[in-house]
């Protein structure tokens, strides 16, 4: 029994996950227990050949790299190479290779012909060097140049600063990602400054709608740890911390970094790991009066048996 548009029918929910198995021969789910038909001519969007070592599947694979959308025209137009060799690895002749050099050129002024596919080419080196920089993963990129695509087909990107509207979308993907990045960072590397950047975050929460979710300090706890090459234990410790005085409301309207930076703190000396104030400081990014302050008030309300500093 198949169910139309793809919904689940009764008998359907009746079907544990691990009982339900793929029928090869007859492109079909089908339950072990019942006997139902689940789901019937699934079309099998494998290739049709086998590979057992990563040479066979090399050599045996049709299909370009697949779609992505950090190419302006998401990865579809095939690139002349670099490197000016055949097909057997020999180098090119002189004339071969400034005619591979002139096709180079015109491919490249044929696939970008907008103005809006340039703005996102220009946009997306921007947004791979700013991450490159940064140490961010390659979702954090795609999901940054999605944002700006996004805003570039509503409009509102004209007349406002590439670097700046990159810039604000990276800050968006890591937020939504929960990899913490402040925008004192990235305004750093960038040419636009930070209230510049801060408009733009604005303006494209609004006009896209974009669900970010607020800064949690438990975020900032592995990058502290890792930059002060603590244990793993630290950080567990240092969120529980955190957790516990979120429960009791004394982590509302403080800087998350602050906040977490004084929980790592407070973790390395309940665990008897030397670690300085000046140290956590410097690492964070905010003052040491900031780390000292929010350590002091987590000792207060936490009930810490810990040494005033």
């Amino acid at each position: 029994m198949v169910s139309e548009g793809g919904s689940q029918g009764p008998l359907e929910e009746k079907c544990p996950p691990d009982k339900v198995v793929f029928d090869e021969s007859r492109g079909q789910y089908v339950c072990l227990e019942t006997g139902e038909v689940i789901e019937e001519r699934v079309i099998d969007q494998g290739p049709e050949w086998r590979a057992f070592t990563s040479d066979e599947e090399s050599k045996r694979a049709r299909a370009g790299s697949p779609l992505s959308p950090m190419i302006h025209d998401g990865g579809l137009t095939s690139v002349i190479d670099w490197r000016d060799k055949d097909a057997t690895g020999k180098k090119l002749e002189m004339k071969k290779r400034l005619d591979a050099m002139r096709w180079r050129k015109w491919q490249l002024r044929t696939r970008i012909q907008s103005s809006i596919d340039r703005n996102i080419t220009q946009a997306a080196v921007e947004l791979e060097r700013i991450a490159d920089q940064l140490g961010l993963p390659k979702s954090i990129k795609e999901e940054a140049v999605s944002i700006y695509r996004r805003a570039i087909e509503r409009g509102i990107v004209r007349g406002r600063s590439v670097e700046a509207v990159a810039a604000a979308a990276l800050y968006i993907a890591c937020r939504i990602h929960k990899i913490p990045r402040q925008l004192d960072e990235i305004s750093s590397i960038t040419k636009a400054d930070k209230r510049e950047i801060s408009r733009c975050y604005r303006m494209l929460v609004k006009e896209l709608e974009v669900k970010v979710p607020p800064t949690d300090s438990a975020d900032y706890v592995p990058r502290i740890v890792s930059a002060l090459g603590l244990s793993g234990r630290v950080a567990k410790k240092a969120v529980e911390l955190l957790e516990e005085a979120r429960k009791l409301g004394i982590t509302a309207g403080k800087d998350p970094t602050g906040v977490a930076a004084a929980a790592v703190y407070a973790a390395a000396q309940m665990l008897g790991i030397r670690r300085t104030q000046k140290d956590i400081a410097a690492v964070v990014g905010v003052t040491e009066v900031t780390v000292r302050n929010r350590y002091r008030e987590l000792v207060r309300s936490l009930k810490l048996q810990l040494p005033e500093e």
